[in-house]
């Protein structure tokens, strides 16, 4: 068995209870990582033309209020 094969049986046994506290603890882990990528991304440079995309946008009239 590979390693997320046993991960993944793991966590099927797992009771209700400890299922959520791992859920939850996956996805904090999940969103700081997201996070890091977006940060390491706007450094480098890489969202750069989502600025470019809204300034185009608004020069042209098409945004809209939220």
């Amino acid at each position: 068995m590979t390693h997320v094969a046993d991960l993944q049986t793991a966590v099927a046994l797992l009771p209700k209870r400890e299922y959520s506290q791992f859920r939850r603890w996956f996805l904090e882990r999940d969103w700081q990582e997201w996070d890091r990528e977006i940060e390491e991304d706007s450094r480098a440079g890489r969202l750069d033309f989502l600025l470019q995309e809204a300034a185009e946008a608004k020069r042209e009239g098409r945004l809209r209020d939220l």
